[in-house]
């Protein structure tokens, strides 16, 4: 089994326009590490995955329900399964580390593209 894997060597999921994931997936879980371009609008939609996450780089403004909130880097969030949300990106990239369980299958069916430089790279482990 390989028990470490360099993130920035991954296939990039397009999750949406202006969002790109790169992720691990393992016991029901997957973790994903979320590029979110300046300006980007994610449509509210829900999904039945729990989902939870932390803000490291940008600003963002996050509906969750009938709430709203605007944060920068260390705001957190959690989404029970089947609750509506969507975010705003701020006038900055973003950089966000979110789980999902179950696992995300549905995005087995988004466009994959090769690996690229990321967003939050820094020197090579």
């Amino acid at each position: 089994m390989d028990y470490f894997r360099d993130l920035r060597a991954s296939p990039v999921t397009e999750i949406w326009a202006g969002v790109a994931a790169r992720t691990l997936k393992e016991a029901g879980v997957t973790l994903a590490v979320l590029e979110l371009a300046a300006g980007t609008e994610v449509p509210v939609h829900r999904h039945p995955n729990v989902q939870v996450g932390v803000l490291v780089k940008g600003r963002m403004r996050f509906t969750i329900g009938d709430e709203t909130r605007e944060f920068g880097p260390g705001g957190t969030w959690t989404i029970p399964g089947d609750v509506a949300h969507g975010v705003v990106i701020g006038l900055e990239d973003a950089v966000a580390i979110e789980a999902f369980a179950p696992s995300r299958a549905d995005w087995h069916e988004r466009p994959v593209s090769e690996p690229r430089t990321p967003i939050w790279a820094g020197e090579p482990a």
